[in-house]
């Protein structure tokens, strides 16, 4: 018998189910042993029904697993929830009151004031905030969330430079896949050769959820980070990998663009993290040819988890502007928290 960590995954069959199946193949603590998906998918053998997506092979160990009702009676001990909007925040409400470990890929509890919105290198001491959920709402289980995909990216290379020199403001457009919309995700017609200068509260999103992330833990509850964040979100036809343009200014203006580069580069994470399975030897990796990162080639840079970061320059408008890039259904996605869960494990959240 397995001494693995029992999880199941809530939409297995979508884009970011199947990469949750993925990454958690041969994971060293966690093992699946439940899948769950929509009424029609239940019942069913997996490989029978899941139109697989991605270029590596569906692993053997699922293929053969019922899908299981997205309802708490799953025999596992982790749920990773990757859910569609409408149904997330009942359905991941309903496994932590039955006493699942819930780690949310999606947006319905990321902003409530006793539910931890986590990168693990950024905020692992936002994880305090499960004790005082449990204690207001009675709760054996827990939810924690991982961050929208292109939040995530950025705020890593922000805790960077936050720690270093203080931000003041953050101007961010960003050019986000179209894996990012799922699984079929946008027609080809709209998207092939074609820029969509607009992702329903996207932009939200990531101004609310950054501050929460690079905010301070005071008591119980987080108090966001001062500085102000604009950012404007476009779909752009590529596969997979988030470009994120940003301005920023500081609080203590860097000397110069190797200061930047040095804070980005010298960034370093808790060594409860670093020994993480899922944690990048290095987090922020800076390139320094003119025309990178590209999502082509630097995606899949520290297999997914890192946020790949370019052409640091002078801003005319702000102090310093520079490029980011993270994989957005990796690091963005399911890899986000498949991390927070070990961050969990870490910390004793988690026990088997």
């Amino acid at each position: 018998m397995s001494n693995k960590i029992s999880v199941g995954v809530l939409g297995a069959t979508g884009a970011v189910g199947q990469r949750f199946i993925q990454l958690l193949e041969n994971h060293p603590w966690f093992e699946i042993t439940a899948l769950a998906a929509s009424e029609r998918s239940v019942g069913r053998r997996y490989g029978e029904i899941c139109h697989w997506l991605l270029p590596t092979p569906m692993p053997a160990a699922v293929r053969d697993m019922v899908v299981q009702e997205s309802a708490p009676g799953l025999p596992c001990r982790v749920i990773f929830a990757s859910l569609p909007g409408d149904i997330a925040g009942p359905t991941e409400k309903a496994f932590a009151e039955a006493g699942y470990i819930v780690c949310s890929n999606a947006s319905a509890h990321r902003m409530e004031e006793d539910v931890p919105l986590l990168v693990p290198e950024v905020n692992p001491d936002h994880s305090a905030l499960i004790d005082v959920q449990r204690r207001r709402r009675g709760w054996k289980g827990l939810i924690a969330t991982s961050a929208n995909c292109s939040t995530t990216a950025m705020v890593l290379p922000l805790k960077a430079l936050q720690d270093a020199f203080g931000l003041r403001r953050v101007f961010v457009v960003t050019m986000q896949a179209v894996s990012g919309a799922g699984y079929p995700g946008v027609p080809s017609l709209d998207i092939l050769g074609n820029v969509i200068p607009y992702i329903g509260s996207e932009e939200e999103k990531i101004e609310r959820e950054s501050r929460k992330m690079l905010g301070t833990l005071h008591g119980e509850s987080i108090q966001a980070a001062p500085f102000v964040v604009s950012a404007q979100c476009n779909r752009v036809p590529v596969r997979d990998g988030h470009t994120e343009c940003l301005s920023v200014e500081f609080e203590h203006k860097p000397d110069d663009v190797e200061a930047v580069i040095a804070a980005l580069e010298n960034f370093r994470v808790p060594l409860q993290v670093a020994g993480l399975p899922s944690t990048p030897s290095q987090p922020v990796i800076v390139r320094r040819e003119p025309d990178r990162p590209q999502p082509a080639r630097d995606s899949d840079l520290e297999k997914g988890m890192a946020s790949v970061v370019g052409r640091v320059r002078p801003c005319p408008l702000f102090d310093y502007k520079f490029v980011v890039l993270g994989h957005n259904t990796v690091r963005g996605a399911a890899g986000g928290s498949i991390h927070n869960a070990e961050l969990l494990v870490a910390q004793g959240y988690i026990t088997n």
